[in-house]
């Protein structure tokens, strides 16, 4: 179960994006989804991740209210919604997939739970 994410790219300061991950096909119905940014000069941090189980979800707090988690219909592509970016968004987006059926309380990112990594797509905010 490989996630390959798509979307990156650079905007300016209140721009939007959305980004794309995908496994193979897989259908994404009851996996643990988690979206992961990596900073220039910092560490792997959880920004949202959602329990596709059981639709809990959980949003760092620098981006709770502006960037979205969805699936489309098919239920194979889970995005992340970003609005109102800004610089400090600017990092690399990693798409990680865990486990399955699970319910987890509380829910949040820790990364542990996380086994399948993407590569990760650039987004880059310009002000």
């Amino acid at each position: 179960l490989q996630p390959v994410e798509s979307g990156g790219a650079m905007v300016q300061s209140g721009g939007s994006l959305r980004l794309s991950c995908t496994a193979s096909g897989v259908t994404l119905d009851d996996y643990e989804i988690g979206w992961f940014r990596q900073a220039p000069g910092k560490g792997r941090e959880g920004i949202a991740c959602k329990n596709l189980n059981d639709g809990s979800v959980f949003y760092e707090d620098s981006v709770d209210g502006r960037f979205r988690i969805s699936r489309d219909v098919s239920k194979t592509t889970v995005y992340l919604h970003m609005n109102d970016l800004t610089p400090d968004d600017t990092g690399v987006y990693i798409c990680a997939i865990g486990g399955r059926g699970n319910v987890i309380l509380p829910w949040n990112c820790e990364r542990g739970r996380f086994h399948s990594w993407g590569q990760g797509t650039q987004v880059t905010v310009s002000s």
